[in-house]
This record gives structure tokens, sequence and C-alpha cells, in this order.
């Protein structure tokens, strides 16, 4: 009864923070992404493989960090834990990403890891369905669990025993732990883009209309 209570309290806080936030938008970065003449031999280095290894262009995000080589470097070693070598598999990676994103309203977050998410499995409704929260009609009993999850980290910054219990029932240590970072990671990143306002890559779209 503690715990329902507790969950429903948790739905109608993030509902009000949603509703009641007007997201803010920069018509401007305040830190542009780095253009590459501008890169000096240490950034060439940071993004040689990168540039080799990818067939599109390298990302604001990337271009705008790397402005402080040192900061990237080591971010770029959580990061890619966090997005490649995570113990979560990644549909749900990506379902923690995607709701993380539209809580924290990173239009920048939320256009890249629908495309991430469509590789890893998500489909269109489940995306949509990803904006609505975890009482939305349609998902399935886990689905529903790391929704909530997210939620109660984005509200509370903690996970509430009821939604733990139902978590530790097919992840094992490390993967509630690297839920937890990528929530996390992912809360971080939603600040830095929304606060430089890093604009959209090319031909990438932003929030569902």
């Amino acid at each position: 009864m503690v715990s329902s209570t507790i969950t429903k309290k948790n739905d109608e806080q993030v509902k009000r923070r949603i509703s009641q936030r007007e997201p803010i938008r920069l018509s401007e970065p305040r830190i542009p992404p780095q253009d590459e003449s501008e890169w000096d031999e240490e950034v060439r280095l940071i993004l040689r493989g990168r540039k080799q290894s990818s067939r599109s262009a390298i990302p604001n995000v990337i271009k705008t960090i790397v402005r402080h080589p040192k900061l990237f470097k080591r971010w770029r070693v959580f990061g890619n834990h966090v997005l490649f070598k995570s113990s979560l598999p990644a549909r749900d990676r990506e379902i923690l990403i995607l709701r993380i994103g539209w809580l924290c309203q990173s239009e920048y977050e939320w256009g890249q890891h629908v495309i991430i998410g469509k590789q890893a499995g998500l489909n269109d409704d489940e995306i949509k369905r990803i904006t609505k929260g975890p009482d939305a009609s349609g998902w399935n009993h886990f689905d529903e669990t790391l929704i909530r999850a997210v939620d109660e980290l984005y509200t509370e910054a903690f996970i509430i025993n009821a939604t733990w219990k139902k978590l530790s029932e097919r992840y094992d240590t490390h993967q509630l732990l690297d839920l937890i970072f990528t929530v996390g990671q992912y809360n971080a990143v939603s600040m830095v883009l929304n606060t430089l306002g890093v604009p959209l890559d090319e031909g990438i779209k932003g929030f569902p209309k």
C-alpha cells in the first residue's frame, strides 16, 4: 500500500513537472561545435579514428565537447561503456535513454536515440509510448518498470523499493548498476546539450509533433 502510494505520488510529480515547465530553447549555441578547420593536433588525434571509421559526419555534441580535450577523453571512456559495453540489453538501454531524454526535454538526445533505439528493436509505437510514461497502455510488465525507474531517478534521485524489487527479479548486480549509471550519464548529457544549445545534426528529427 505504501509503495503504491509513493508510485502514484511520483507519477503525478513527473506529469506536473513536465506540464508546468516551458522548455528553454536557444536560437544560437552558447559554445558552437568546433569546425574541422579549427582542430589542433590534439583534437585531430582524438577524432582521427572516429573520422576514419564513421560513414557520417562527426556529431555536433562531440564537436562541442572536444573543445575541452582532457574532459572529452575522460568522458568518452565512460560514455563508451554506457553505450557500447554495458551489461544491459540494447533495447532496455534505449528505453532508459529515451525516457530520460524526454523528461529533460533534450531534443538532441531524443533525436539521436530514436535512430539508435530503432536499431535496437524499438518500433514507432513504443517510442511514442515512451513520451507518455509507465502507465501508458501497451507496455509489458518489465518495460513499464524500466520507465518507472527512470521517472523515480529523475524526480527523487532514488529508486523506490517496489521498483527495485521488480528490477532485481530480472537484472543481476552489474545490470542494476548499469541502469543507474545509464540514466545518470544521459541526464548529465541532456544538461550539456540543453545548456549549450547544441544544434541538431543534419537529417536528425527532433521531438514528435
